[in-house]
């Protein structure tokens, strides 16, 4: 039997995952967010706690987490929350949409989230805590690295190498065997077709530099 689950957050992203979670036939028993939500009906089904220190209440050999922090560039409180409630010894699990496609030879890391209609390819590689949101194609043999988020219709085409905190926006596409460094962040619409240094902005048809850090 699967552990209950809390969730951490309760805006959006937290939104879509109730949604997807509910869909799996998974059971969450509490949300923990500072603002209670009223919007979707599935956070009245469950246990509402306002502060982050209310989790001692749980065991956590009994329960598994789920980050409902969404992603934004230049944005650290999705990892930050990541951080805070693993060093109090608690796991987050990953959350795969069922109509999502994900090769039998693919391997995801701890608290991947796949969102609906995704796809990832033969022998790709998902780091920890990365999002790969709804619609988002991740081709064969890519490595995604932690706390990654490849946005809705965003594709990484075979190959590709991305490290940690990279940001792929919106409809972006990134060119097979490309390497993309740390901190990165590819602006909407964006075809990279160079690799990218570490701490730089990229936007364009042709992803012109606009940063460098």
């Amino acid at each position: 039997m699967n552990k209950p689950l809390i969730m951490i957050g309760s805006g959006g992203h937290a939104s879509v995952l109730m949604d997807l979670l509910d869909l799996n036939g998974e059971r969450v028993i509490a949300y923990i967010s500072p603002n209670k939500n009223t919007n979707n009906q599935m956070f009245e089904k469950v246990k509402y706690l306002s502060n982050d220190e209310d989790i001692s209440q749980f065991n956590p050999d009994d329960v598994l987490l789920v980050n409902g922090i969404g992603s934004l560039p230049k944005h650290n409180n999705r990892k930050n929350v990541a951080t805070f409630f693993t060093k109090l010894g608690f796991s987050f699990t990953s959350v795969i949409s069922p109509s999502a496609i994900v090769s039998s030879s693919a391997s995801l890391a701890r608290g991947v989230q796949v969102m609906h209609g995704a796809i990832i390819q033969a022998g790709a590689c998902i780091g920890e805590d990365s999002i790969i949101n709804t619609g988002a194609i991740i081709e064969h043999d890519c490595d995604v690295g932690a706390n990654n988020h490849i946005a809705p219709r965003a594709t990484l085409c075979g190959g590709v190498q991305t490290l940690s905190n990279v940001h792929v926006g919106v409809h972006a596409c990134v060119i097979q065997g490309l390497n993309i460094g740390d901190n990165v962040i590819v602006g909407a619409g964006a075809t990279v077709s160079k690799n990218i240094e570490d701490k730089t902005i990229v936007y364009g048809h042709r992803a012109l530099i606009i940063k460098k850090e």
